[in-house]
């Protein structure tokens, strides 16, 4: 097994080692012998295209240096088992795979709604046994829920579909549990990210066949997301409320989402949007028009390598996050800490940018952080938040897999 293919050198490739060793080990002390198979699915940061793509707009993704790790054992008793430090064992058994009202928001969920998805296209499913442990950090909008739902499907794909699956398939069907099993109305973009791997820029126009470009590498700069505090278990509805409100958008011009809407025909029409919308609804299409055409000029940008470029894009769509869509912080909280990491955020960094990471509301900030200028940013950001809720991170070069 030659993981620096995976994890790269130094202490990332120590720490990886490491934990596949205590994985197995802890596999073997169950089961009674050793895994047959090892699997690794990474969280993801969202790098622009904040809230486009359930409207089938364009995101530029990274898949990120922290991972779920499984060793799994295939299994005939038609049963997948799932046991996950600090958790309840899972047990599902695939002769019943409806979704079960008691288990939306819960990882049993998205096993049955994976294996569910799969059995929908007529592809084989069977039983496995799966230990997992987990680096990717909780609250940090970095999907772990994607991230341990691709894990199941990639698990599926290699022990009975002979590994067939795109990883767009895979993403499919993680959304799927999601959407329908779990109870969440999130688009494709975390999903795909953590399917293909790389940094990656993704076109929904089309949503179940994106176009997929892999961008490559952000030289000279690393990725920070810090933690900023607050729950996200109460704002599902907020979230539902941004895509709801494009889509009622849409919706005026005979249309599904707003990636079917000419933005000049959104913009002339606005004196009668005036009488029907909320200006919240206006200015979160607004938003989605414009972050569509700035993923483009970053995408070009890293391309070229002009940084500065690509910096500005991303501040701009912190910016516009903030002031059109609207999802730096819940309305009424006087809190605020993604508004105030931001803000601390900028006192301090000089070469870089920073914006709300995902979902937002509450929780994560991203920075981009010229390597010069991290060690202070890290050490800043922990001092104001806790070492605990800062977190550094490179750009993982492969999607969900089975570690050979």
């Amino acid at each position: 097994m030659n993981l620096e293919n995976y994890y790269g050198v130094g202490s990332d490739l120590i720490s990886a080692k490491n934990r596949i060793d205590a994985l197995s080990a802890t596999y073997k002390k169950g089961e009674g012998k050793d895994p047959q198979y090892i699997f690794s699915s990474s969280g993801r940061s969202e790098i622009l295209g904040n809230h486009t793509d359930h409207n089938h707009g364009k995101v530029l993704v990274a898949a990120i240096s922290c991972d779920v790790l499984a060793a799994v054992g295939k299994t005939d008793d038609d049963t997948v088992t799932v046991y996950s430090e600090g958790y309840s064992p899972i047990k599902v058994n695939l002769s019943d795979l409806s979704p079960k009202s008691v288990e939306n928001g819960t990882s049993t969920a998205l096993v049955r709604g994976v294996a569910n998805a799969l059995k929908e296209k007529n592809q084989p499913i069977g039983g496995f046994t799966a230990y997992i442990t987990s680096n990717v950090f909780k609250g940090a909008g970095v999907s772990s829920s994607a991230a341990f739902e691709v894990l199941i499907a990639e698990i599926l794909n290699v022990l009975y579909l002979d590994g067939k699956l795109s990883p767009m398939d895979k993403a499919i069907v993680a959304q799927y549990a999601e959407n329908v099993y779990f109870g969440k109305p999130c688009g494709l973009l975390d999903q795909s990210g953590i399917a293909i791997g790389s940094l990656t820029k993704l076109d929904f126009c089309i949503p179940t066949q994106p176009i997929i470009e892999k961008i490559g590498k952000i030289d000279g700069y690393t990725l920070v997301i810090t933690n900023t505090g607050g729950d996200h278990a109460a704002l599902t509805s907020h979230y539902a409320a941004i895509r709801s409100e494009m889509e009622s958008v849409a919706a005026y011009f005979g249309k599904k989402v707003l990636r079917e809407v000419e933005e000049s025909r959104f913009m002339d029409a606005i004196p009668e949007l005036k009488n029907k919308f909320s200006g919240r609804a206006i200015l979160r299409a607004i938003h989605f028009f414009e972050e569509n055409e700035r993923v483009d000029t970053a995408a070009e940008a890293i391309k070229k390598g002009d940084y500065g470029a690509f910096l500005s894009a991303v501040e701009r769509s912190g910016l516009s996050s903030l002031d059109k869509l609207q999802n730096c912080y819940v309305p009424g909280d006087v809190c605020q800490p993604v508004v105030l990491g931001i803000e601390l955020s900028r006192s301090v960094i000089k070469d870089g940018a920073v914006r709300v990471h995902g979902g937002g509301f509450a929780g994560s900030i991203l920075a981009i952080v010229s390597d010069g200028e991290v060690e202070e940013y890290e050490r800043k950001m922990s001092a104001w938040f806790g070492p605990r809720n800062v977190f550094k991170a490179r750009v993982r070069p492969f999607g969900a897999c089975e570690i050979k």
